[in-house]
């Protein structure tokens, strides 16, 4: 859990910007999770700003750098995570990214919001439902095609970490399903 205090959209916002005009070298950082969540107005803040980068070798240690500084310097917490640390990438993931901006040369995206949508419902908590349920309340991720990605990782939920359980993740989506049926999103 981070000691340092929450981050809103204009402290993400904040984050993005200094990190493109500190960091000289191109590539790609990837939103995930609540830092998707709070940058879309779903919810009002997160812990940690959440990112998946894609940058060069040759740039890395410049661009971590640029990162920790930037977390000292703002007092924000960035963790480096990715919905495929919990669960299998659905196919087509790397399609369903969504552009957000260019931050100096850095491209900004939203990571495929149906895997982020999937790692929250593997988790099961509370915050993570509501979540899910603002993504597809706000139509920025469809059910019927959560559930088909659903259905496609399911039988590969296990067989690569003991961390994740197929009949729990089956259970925390028909939680899922129920709280998005009570919400007036099933007939």
């Amino acid at each position: 859990m981070s000691l340092r205090q929450p981050v809103s959209r204009v402290e993400i916002e904040d984050f993005l910007r200094r990190l493109g005009a500190d960091f000289k070298g191109s590539g790609r950082v990837y939103l995930v999770g609540g830092a998707s969540i709070v940058f879309e107005k779903l919810r009002q803040q997160t812990l940690d700003i959440d990112v998946v980068y894609e940058i060069a070798p040759q740039l890395l240690t410049a661009f971590i750098s640029s990162v920790r500084d930037l977390m000292l310097e703002l007092d924000v917490n960035v963790e480096e995570a990715s919905p495929g640390d919990f669960i299998p990438l659905p196919a087509g993931y790397a399609d369903r990214h969504e552009y957000i901006g260019h931050f100096g040369q850095l491209d900004i995206f939203h990571f495929d919001l149906y895997s982020v949508a999937l790692s929250k419902t593997s988790r099961g908590r509370e915050q993570d439902y509501q979540d899910v349920l603002a993504l597809l309340r706000r139509q920025r991720v469809e059910w019927q095609k959560l559930k088909v990605y659903f259905q496609e990782i399911l039988p590969q939920i296990g067989s690569k970490s003991l961390k994740q359980d197929p009949f729990q993740f089956e259970l925390n989506f028909k939680a899922l399903e129920s709280k998005w049926r009570q919400a007036g999103g099933l007939s």
